[in-house]
């Protein structure tokens, strides 16, 4: 690769907790790129040095994002190849990646992506939930009128949606998935791909009652048919 394909931007996805869950071909792309942009530059490092790659790595994420995408751009335009990466998962989900491709689609520079590990499709694969049809809606609202208004606003909706959620605010998304939703069918998937990866299913008012009598950790993604 190197040289061999001028100023191409690279989407490289990574595992979302397994480190095993990488491609050859992701491994294969970060060694030869000039520069990795990632989102937290420890945190992807502990990837890079698991599999022994040195390729230099440069801060891209969401409050430095329209500032170091045109460096970006710029070191795409001078035959640089760079791939991008999120903390965890597919690039350009839920994160600041869409502005650097966006912009790099706008200069005429190719942009590629290397599929690999997605939270919201693998808890959306083992969930037992409709998946002929659904959407991804992110992270709810923080505050919780917001958060009621927004799940307002949802309860037509005949797909599956599949949402990302804190720790912190857990327990208060299902009260509201509760009360707003009239009590619908719901799968919380935890920690997916690491140690302690659990998914619970049921109405939504069970997976409240089981999540409000244990300490709650790590990172989710909440799916819920109505």
């Amino acid at each position: 690769m190197g040289h061999e394909t001028l100023k191409m931007l690279y989407i490289v996805s990574t595992p979302i907790g397994n480190l095993k869950d990488i491609t050859l071909r992701a491994i294969e792309t970060l060694k030869s790129v000039d520069l990795i942009a990632s989102e937290d530059t420890r945190h992807t490092g502990i990837l890079l040095k698991h599999y022994g790659i040195a390729t230099p790595q440069t801060s891209y994420f969401e409050h430095n994002k329209l500032k170091k995408a045109e460096i970006l751009i710029e070191r795409l335009k001078q035959g640089e190849n760079v791939a991008l990466v999120s903390d965890a998962g597919t690039p350009g989900i839920s994160d600041p990646g869409y502005h650097l491709i966006s912009l790099a689609h706008v200069n005429g520079i190719e942009v590629t992506a290397l599929p690999g590990a997605c939270a919201a499709v693998t808890a959306l694969s083992m969930a037992g939930l409709p998946t002929d049809r659904f959407c991804f809606e992110g992270f709810l609202p923080v505050k919780s009128a917001a958060r009621r208004r927004k799940l307002e606003a949802l309860k037509q909706e005949e797909r599956t949606m599949v949402f990302y959620e804190s720790p912190y605010r857990l327990l208060k998304t299902l009260k509201d998935i509760v009360e707003v939703l009239s009590d619908p069918m719901v799968v919380v998937a935890r920690e997916l791909t690491k140690k302690f990866e659990e998914v619970k299913r049921g109405r939504a008012g069970e997976v409240y009652a089981y999540f409000s009598a244990k300490a709650v950790k790590g990172e989710f993604v909440v799916l819920v048919s109505l």
